[in-house]
């Protein structure tokens, strides 16, 4: 079950607008939720979901907002609070800036929105670019940019639409992973993985279908090939484009993408990683007025940096922050994982070109001096 209703509410709880789905919980158990918050506030115990009687009130704040959704079932949970971020991404994308006065000068387009963005409780089309095509907004008006609701609303690719033509064909590959090490100041390594994304700029005409080759691990067992090195993900989450019944089949990423920029999945890899870059620090005091602070990192670079201060004596021990790395090094991905084919079918049997780029960057790569 999900959401009965859903309310946007201003900083003292008014209720700005409202949008009744199911029409099984009454609107005005509204009014307990500020009461509850306050109360919680000043307990110092306040939690993302509250109740009244069998009402449960599952909310978040955003700017000068806070969005609330109402249920008395026991409703999935990480399913309302994914809308009501949702929610907030759609907002944003109409109105620039998501507050108080934003939503007040546009009752109109926010009421479609609620409308279209979920149906007896359940989220429906929350794509801003899909819903941009027949809810439109000039200044605070709302226009109906076509008589009938687009095709990408009712076909099974509501992510895409119909139509679309380029003069040259092309889809852009970002493999990109970030690196989480943490470094103990023995120079131990404490803790370690890769958090990756495959992210997509697709230019391709017409209704394609693209199938991504990974060298997945569980992939080289399952068709008996173990050439060469591969990688075990986990957490893999993927854009809704791509077919899950045939990944859990036989690990084909098979899908039909959106049209320019999208992340198509992301993932992680639990492993133990050595830091790229290696951080040594010194810091010397020669007198009441000068320190000397040295940062070496690996073999080829070396930092040093002089104070001169009108006093640093200090009888207590100091303390030494840790020391936080920034890096990306193109061309390269720490896991090893490898895009070994990308194959484009299309009706018109047209020629696509496929373009692939690793990146490797800082996630939380931090040494303890």
């Amino acid at each position: 079950m999900s959401a009965s209703a859903v309310f946007v509410l201003d900083l003292k709880g008014k209720v700005l607008i409202c949008r009744n789905y199911k029409g099984d919980v009454d609107m005005s158990e509204i009014d307990h939720f500020f009461t509850l918050l306050v109360q919680q506030e000043e307990e110092g115990l306040l939690c993302p979901v509250m109740s009244h009687g069998n009402v449960h009130f599952l909310w978040i704040k955003h700017s000068n907002l806070y969005l609330v959704a109402t249920t008395n079932k026991n409703s999935n949970a990480s399913l309302v609070y994914a809308f009501l971020y949702k929610l907030v991404e759609v907002f944003t994308e109409y109105f620039k800036e998501l507050e108080e006065e934003s939503i007040q000068d546009n009752f109109v387009v926010v009421y479609e929105l609620l409308d279209e963005l979920m149906d007896f409780g359940f989220p429906q089309t929350t794509d801003s670019k899909i819903l941009q095509e027949y809810i439109t907004q000039q200044g605070n008006k709302l226009e109906v940019a076509k008589t009938k609701v687009p095709t990408t609303v009712t076909n099974a690719v509501s992510w895409r639409s119909e139509g679309i033509r380029y003069k040259k064909n092309e889809v852009f590959i970002d493999v990109i992973e970030s690196i989480n090490v943490l470094v103990n100041a023995n120079g131990s390594v404490m803790s370690s993985d890769i958090v990756g994304s495959i992210k997509l700029k697709t230019m391709l005409s017409g209704m394609p279908e693209l199938r991504l080759g990974l060298n997945d691990r569980m992939l080289f067992a399952l068709t008996g090939r173990d050439k060469g090195k591969a990688v075990t993900m986990e957490d893999v989450k993927f854009h809704q484009c791509v077919r899950l019944s045939r990944f859990e089949s036989d690990r084909t990423i098979s899908f039909i993408p959106p049209d320019g920029e999208s992340e198509l999945m992301s993932y992680r890899i639990n492993t133990h990683v050595k830091p790229l870059i290696w951080i040594e620090s010194v810091i010397e005091k020669f007198s009441h007025s000068r320190v000397e602070i040295m940062v070496k990192g690996g073999k080829e670079f070396l930092m040093r940096a002089h104070f001169g201060l009108p006093s640093v004596e200090n009888h207590e021990m100091e303390g030494r922050p840790p020391i936080t790395v920034k890096f990306e090094i193109p061309y390269f991905t720490v896991s090893g994982i490898q895009v070994r084919y990308m194959k484009i079918i299309e009706k018109s049997g047209y020629q696509a070109l496929p373009w692939v780029r690793y990146i490797t960057q800082s996630g939380g790569e931090r040494r303890f001096a």
